[in-house]
């Protein structure tokens, strides 16, 4: 493989992710957190926008999506609000804006908490389940106070649930 920028293929590129990461700020911490950010936004976009397809699918073809009759079900929550807009643009304009609104969550997420588990590592010398339960905990409570309605007994709920998931993953990540 050709190290000169000019004669390297794309190919060569996507070999050299094997190599290292996406990214190289100069410390292992900073590249973790980073590169976690991206892959994860990148999954929060896709999530985003097929959801809303599929939202729009059922709404166009006169579905519920929830399988009840439409006389009991429960009033429709639109994940995306403004997205019937007067215009086409303006319903572009809403779609980027909340899938960008979502991207970031996710990103922000995956970052917290591969850099809360890096530092962990860090300080104790050792990975394992503990490392991930503290970090999902302080994750799931930082995702609580992001959202709209954030209570005492949400935040403590959404604890719970990502020590819960990411303490599940590790041990999990062990046997397989």
């Amino acid at each position: 493989m050709s190290n000169n920028l000019e004669t390297r293929t794309l190919f060569d590129e996507l070999r050299s992710f094997d190599k290292g990461g996406l990214f190289d700020f100069g410390h292992p911490l900073l590249n973790r957190v980073a590169e976690s950010f991206v892959k994860a936004a990148g999954i929060g976009a896709l999530q985003a926008v097929s959801r809303e397809a599929y939202f729009t699918a059922v709404e166009g073809a006169g579905m519920d999506s929830g399988g009840t009759p439409e006389i009991t079900a429960p009033k429709k929550h639109q994940r995306f609000p403004d997205l019937r807009g007067d215009t086409n643009t303006k319903s572009v304009e809403a779609l980027v804006k909340n899938t960008g609104k979502e991207s970031l969550q996710w990103g922000l997420a995956a970052g917290m908490y591969s850099g809360l588990t890096y530092g962990l590592k860090e300080a104790r010398g050792t990975h394992d389940w503990k490392n991930s339960a503290v970090a999902g905990a302080i994750t799931g409570m930082a995702l609580a106070l992001t959202s709209e309605d954030s209570s005492h007994e949400q935040m403590v709920q959404s604890a719970i649930t990502g020590a819960a998931i990411s303490t599940a993953a590790n041990l999990l990540s062990g046997i397989f």
